[in-house]
């Protein structure tokens, strides 16, 4: 309880309200993990290339190039 205390006292807020934001962001992760599932139960494995396909072929910004061996890194 001393660690809760003290997180609410850095965040300048009762321990109660530092609860129920907790909660709340709880259940928030909850719910877009399980959106996040479902979304993926409907991909297929075409869906990303095809996606990515439509992205143009700008050059990519650093950091942000496909992974070595993807199947259309012409690297």
């Amino acid at each position: 309880m001393e660690d809760v205390e003290a997180l609410a006292a850095r965040d300048a807020v009762s321990v109660n309200q530092f609860l129920v934001q907790a909660v709340t962001e709880k259940v928030a992760t909850s719910k877009a993990r399980g959106y996040l599932a479902e979304r993926a139960t409907r991909a297929t494995a075409g869906d990303l290339g095809r996606i990515l396909a439509k992205a143009g072929t700008a050059i990519p910004v650093p950091g942000d190039e496909l992974p070595e061996g993807w199947p259309d890194n012409q690297d």
